[in-house]
C-alpha cells in the first residue's frame, strides 16, 4: 500500500509505535489521500497530519504536489521526501544558482509542471537550459521581474516545447529577437504576459501572433506597440483575453483600418484602460467581430458619450464594464441603459458626472447587477441608494466609499433590500448604528469596511457581531466611537475573522487584543496609533493567533521588548511588521528577526535601537527581503555590510522622515 518506510527520511520527531498507530495502517491509500485533499495545502493541518504516524507521514510525502521553500539550499534535503512535486514556487528564494536548478531537474524530472522564478536571481542560461530540457513536462514558467534576462535566455527557453503559460512581466532587456525565439519554439503557448517589456515592438508581437495559434490570453500592457500588430492578434481563433493597458501607440486613426479586415473572433475580455487616444471610433473598429465579448475595461480613458456607448449596444453577452475615472454624460448613460446586455458588474469609481438620475437610469435597466462600485461619486444622495437597492436586490458587492452626501437613513435600505451582500465598503460615510442594525441582516457578509465612520459605536458593532457571523475582513480605521466592548462583540460573534483594522482608535486597549486572541484564523492586525495598547495585549495575540502574517503596531509607544519575545516564540508565520515609533530596543528586534518567515520590516524611529543591534538583527533575519530604515543609520552601517545584505536578497530602503511626536494625525495609507 505504501513504500517501505526506510526509503523515506524520518521526521525530526521520533515516533513510538502505539496501538493507535497500527490501526491507522489499515486505512487504504485512497482514503488517506482523500483526507489530505480536504486539507487544501494548509501547512498547519498537513504538518499535524504527518506527525500522527509513520504511515501518515509517508502518505503526506507522497501526496504533496506543491512546494514553496523558504531557502533554496534546502531542496537537496527535502526532495527525496517529496517525490511527486509538480508545482515549485520559489518566490521566497531571492538567489537561485544554476546548481539549484540542476538539482531540481534531477529530483522532479518527470513530475515538475510549473515553476515560479519571478523573485529569483543569480541563475544563468546553463541552469535554465538544464531545467527546460530535463523537465519535458513543464507547462508553466514565471520569469517576471527578470530585468537582467536577455535574448540569450529566451533562446534557451524556446526549448520548452510543451510550455503553455509564460510570464515575462518587466523583463525590460528582452527584444523582438528573443521573443521571436519563444514564438518559434513554444508553439503550444496559451497564456503570455509581456507587460512592461519595453523593447518589444510590433515585430515581436506579430511573430507571437503568427506562430502561437493556441493563445488564449495575451497581456501587452505598457508596450510601445501600434495598431500594426493587431490584425494577426485578432485572427487568433482561441484568443479570449487581450490586455492593452496604457498602449499609447494605439489610436483611432490606426484602428480604422481594422474595421475592414476583422473577422469574427473569440475575444471575451478586453482591457483598454489608460488609453485616452481611443474614442468611440477606435473602440468600434477594435471590437468589430468580438461578438462573445463579456468583460470590458475602459477606465481612465475617453469620455463616455452617446457614440461611445452606442458602439456596444449589440453586444448581448457583455457582463462587466469598468469606467473608473471616466467622464460620464447623461446621454451616454441613457445609451448604456438601452444595451441589449444585462450587466452583472459595473464600476464607476471616481467617475465625473455620476448623479442620482444617472444611477437610477442604469440600475432600472441592469437589474441583474451583482457588483457595483460607486466609490467617490460625491454627488449622489438618498435617491441613488433607493434606486440601487430597489432594483438590484441580488447585489453581492457594493463599494461606495466617500459618498458623503448620502444621509444616514439611506443605509437602512441596504440591509432591508440586499440580503445577498458579501462585500460592503462604506468607508468615510454617514452611516450610524441604525444602519448597522439593518445591515446585520446581510448574513452572508464577509468583507465590511467602516473606516472613518464617525457616527457608529459599540452598539452598532454588536448588531454586526450577532448577524454577520461570516465576517472575515473588518475595517474600523479611525472610527473613533469604537471601544473594547465593540471589539469583544466582534471577536465573540465572528469566529472566521482573518483581518481587522482598528488603527488610530484611542479608546482601544489591551482588552481588545485579549478578545481578538480568541480569533484563531486572524492573519492581519492593524493597530497603529492605538496609544493605550501595550505588550500585554500583543503577547495575547502572539499566543492565540498562530496564523498571524501581517502586523502593524506603528506608534504603539507602550509596546516594548516584552511584546517582541512572545511574537518570536509563537508567531512563526509572521511575514510583515511595522514597529516604527515603538519602544523596542536591540533585544526585542533581535528576537523578532529570528522568525524564519519574516520578510518585510519597517523600523523607523526606534529610540532604543543602536547600529550594533540593527546589524545583529539583520544578520539573524535570514529570510528578510525588504527593510525600511531611517537614513541616519546608513552612514553607521559599513558599505561592505550593506552590499552583503543586497547579495543575500535583502533590500534596505532609506527614509529621511522627521520624527513625529503625535500619534493620530497621519493620513490613511
Amino acid at each position: 500500500m505504501f513504500p517501505n518506510f526506510e526509503s523515506i527520511p524520518s521526521p525530526n520527531k521520533k515516533f513510538k509505535t502505539t496501538p493507535m498507530d497500527r490501526s491507522f495502517d489499515h486505512l487504504t491509500e485512497e482514503i488517506i489521500f482523500a483526507i489530505l485533499d480536504h486539507l487544501h495545502d494548509d501547512p498547519f493541518s498537513r504538518k499535524s497530519f504527518s506527525l500522527v504516524s509513520k504511515s501518515f507521514y509517508a502518505a503526506e510525502s507522497l501526496h504533496r504536489k506543491s512546494l514553496r521553500p523558504l531557502h533554496s539550499d534546502r531542496i537537496p534535503t527535502v526532495s527525496p521526501r517529496y517525490p511527486s512535486i509538480s508545482k515549485l514556487d520559489l518566490t521566497l528564494c531571492p538567489h537561485v544558482e544554476d546548481s539549484f536548478l540542476i538539482s531540481v531537474s534531477s529530483a522532479w524530472k518527470t513530475t515538475l509542471r510549473s515553476i515560479d522564478l519571478s523573485r529569483s536571481r543569480s541563475f544563468s542560461n546553463v541552469g535554465l537550459s538544464n531545467l527546460v530540457t530535463s523537465c519535458t513536462g513543464l507547462v508553466e514558467i514565471n520569469l517576471s521581474n527578470g530585468v537582467a534576462l536577455t535574448d540569450a535566455v529566451m533562446k534557451v527557453l524556446a526549448e520548452a516545447k510543451n510550455l503553455e503559460k509564460l510570464w515575462l512581466s518587466r523583463c525590460k532587456s528582452i527584444t523582438d529577437m528573443g521573443i521571436g525565439c519563444v514564438a518559434v519554439g513554444c508553439k503550444k503557448l496559451k497564456l503570455l504576459c509581456l507587460n512592461w517589456c519595453l523593447h518589444i515592438t510590433d515585430l515581436g508581437v506579430g511573430l507571437i501572433a503568427t506562430k502561437c495559434k493556441e493563445l488564449r490570453s495575451l497581456d501587452l500592457s505598457f508596450l510601445t506597440i501600434t495598431e500594426k500588430c493587431l490584425p494577426p492578434i485578432l485572427q487568433l481563433q482561441h484568443l479570449e483575453e487581450l490586455i492593452l493597458e496604457e498602449c499609447h501607440g494605439i489610436d483611432d486613426e490606426g484602428l480604422e483600418a481594422l474595421k475592414r479586415n476583422c473577422k469574427r473572433n473569440s475575444l471575451k475580455l478586453l482591457n483598454l484602460s489608460r488609453c485616452p487616444s481611443i474614442s468611440h471610433s477606435g473602440l468600434s473598429s477594435l471590437i468589430n467581430g468580438s461578438e462573445d465579448l463579456q468583460k470590458l475595461n475602459l477606465s481612465y480613458g475617453s469620455s463616455i458619450t452617446t457614440d461611445m456607448a452606442k458602439c456596444l449596444h449589440s453586444f448581448s453577452g457583455l457582463q462587466s464594464i469598468k469606467l473608473d475615472c471616466c467622464s460620464l454624460t447623461t446621454s451616454g448613460v441613457k445609451a448604456i441603459a438601452n444595451w441589449r446586455a444585462s450587466l452583472k458588474e459595473l464600476s464607476l469609481s471616481k467617475c465625473v458626472g455620476v448623479t442620482d438620475e444617472c444611477l437610477s437610469i442604469l440600475v432600472q435597466k441592469h437589474k441583474q447587477l451583482r457588483k457595483l462600485d460607486i466609490t467617490c461619486c460625491r454627488k449622489i444622495t438618498y435617491g441613488s441608494i433607493n434606486s440601487i437597492t430597489s432594483s438590484c436586490s441580488f447585489l453581492v458587492s457594493l463599494k461606495m466609499e466617500s459618498c458623503t452626501l448620502v444621509p444616514r437613513e439611506a443605509y437602512v435600505l441596504i440591509g432591508q433590500r440586499c440580503p445577498y451582500l458579501e462585500e460592503l465598503d462604506l468607508t468615510d460615510n454617514e452611516i450610524d448604528n441604525e444602519g448597522l442594525k439593518s445591515i446585520s441582516k446581510c448574513s452572508r457578509l464577509s468583507v465590511l469596511k467602516l473606516g472613518i465612520c464617525l457616527n457608529i459605536n459599540d452598539d452598532g458593532l454588536s448588531h454586526i457581531a450577532s448577524g454577520c457571523r461570516k465576517i472575515k475582513e473588518l475595517d474600523l480605521y479611525r472610527s473613533t466611537g469604537i471601544t473594547d466592548r465593540g471589539i469583544a462583540a466582534i471577536a465573540g460573534g465572528c469566529p472566521a475573522l482573518e483581518m481587522i483594522n482598528i488603527a488610530y482608535n484611542d479608546k482601544i486597549t489591551d482588552s481588545s487584543l485579549i478578545s481578538l486572541s480568541k480569533c484563531l484564523s486572524l492573519k492581519a492586525l492593524e493597530i497603529r496609533g492605538c496609544c493605550c495598547i501595550s505588550s500585554v495585549g500583543l503577547s495575547a495575540i502572539a499566543v492565540g493567533c498562530k496564523q498571524l502574517t501581517v502586523l502593524d503596531i506603528k506608534n504603539c509607544v507602550n509596546v516594548n521588548d516584552d511584546g517582541m519575545i512572545p511574537l518570536a516564540q509563537f508567531s512563526h508565520n509572521l511575514k510583515q511588521i511595522n514597529l516604527s515609533y515603538c519602544s523596542v530596543t536591540d533585544v526585542g528586534l533581535l528576537s523578532l528577526a529570528s522568525i524564519n518567515c519574516l520578510r518585510n520590516m519597517t523600523i523607523l524611529h526606534l529610540a532604543g535601537l543602536t547600529p550594533d543591534g540593527l546589524t545583529a538583527a539583520l544578520l539573524v533575519g535570514s529570510g528578510l527581503r525588504k527593510v525600511k530604515l531611517h537614513l541616519s543609520f546608513k552612514s553607521l552601517l559599513p558599505p561592505s555590510f550593506r552590499k552583503y545584505m543586497e547579495t543575500r536578497g535583502c533590500v534596505l530602503y532609506w527614509r529621511d522622515k522627521a520624527f513625529q511626536d503625535k500619534k493620530a494625525d497621519e493620513p490613511y495609507c
